[in-house]
């Protein structure tokens, strides 16, 4: 064999052992940053899991029965004080289930995100969430966890377009379709009208009140902006010409619920998330709501 052979042969070798070293230091390195991002989720995770069981359980109490104060020689008033309307019984007194379950906004906002407003949960799932807003990133909460550190799961959040206090007409929240069945992914199971009927109401808590909407359809549909595409719905008809357009079940793979009533003057809860088989779409459920205040 010729020298000069030898030596091609001999840098063949030494190339060949160089890139099979790279190749080997590349393959740890992803394996090492793939770990680390499934140990950051995991323990993610496990926050939002440890924050649901800390939203402590109570009791509902009966209203105590007003006194009227009267003494000897007079008479009580003829006008007796207005009884306080007990939230909670109200709902009962609809029929609806109330959680015994309550949240400590005030320490939430101080230990582990100040950003969180509000919390949603659908009893029997694995919604039981912090709601989020960032004040001047709206996709900030797409890809960042409570604790600020980047990737999945993510938070359940809103965006500044949508008020903190759920009186626009449409309020979208938003959510990842996670593998693991946490976060949004659970909402799927909505494709099926039986799982819409035994799942039937949506519980969103903040500082000041328990609001209860009632799912009423679930479906597939773009991945337009939803207030965008329909200008934030500041004029009633474009509110309206949603709402037949949602109940319209020829929309792609809709389930609806004919016997819950919407209209005009409703405000629907709009939950979001992905389709892993469709990024160009997303899969919603929506509710409406069904113990507003009159203003």
């Amino acid at each position: 064999m010729r020298k000069n052979d030898k030596d091609a042969g001999g840098n063949r070798a030494r190339i060949w052992k160089i890139a099979s070293m790279a190749f080997l230091v590349a393959a740890i390195v992803c394996t090492v940053v793939a770990c680390a991002g499934k140990a950051k989720q995991e323990d993610a995770e496990d926050q939002y899991e440890s924050l649901a069981e800390q939203t402590t359980k109570v009791v509902l109490e009966e209203t105590p029965e007003p006194s009227v104060e009267s003494s000897e020689g007079s008479e009580a008033s003829e006008e007796e004080p207005e009884e306080e309307v007990d939230p909670l019984k109200a709902l009962e007194d609809m029929g609806i289930p109330v959680p015994e379950k309550q949240v400590d906004f005030d320490n939430l906002q101080e230990t582990v995100n100040k950003d969180i407003y509000a919390w949603i949960y659908i009893p029997d799932t694995a919604v039981d969430y912090p709601i989020l807003q960032h004040p001047t990133d709206n996709t900030y909460y797409l890809n960042y966890n409570l604790d600020g550190s980047r990737g999945y799961p993510g938070c359940i959040y809103t965006e500044d377009y949508n008020a903190k206090d759920f009186t626009d007409p449409v309020t979208v929240v938003y959510g990842h379709n996670m593998k693991d069945g946490s976060m949004f992914a659970g909402l799927h199971k909505y494709a099926d009208s039986e799982y819409m009927e035994s799942h039937p109401y949506v519980y969103i808590y903040t500082p000041d009140s328990l609001l209860v909407y009632e799912i009423f359809t679930a479906h597939e549909t773009t991945d337009e902006h939803i207030l965008y595409a329909h200008n934030w719905f500041e004029e009633k008809r474009v509110f309206e010409q949603y709402i037949d357009e949602v109940r319209d079940a020829r929309i792609m793979g809709s389930v609806l619920r004919e016997d819950v009533e919407v209209d005009g003057d409703g405000r629907i809860l709009t939950l979001s998330t992905c389709i892993s088989t469709k990024p160009n779409n997303r899969f919603v459920v929506q509710g409406v709501l069904l113990n507003a205040s009159e203003e």
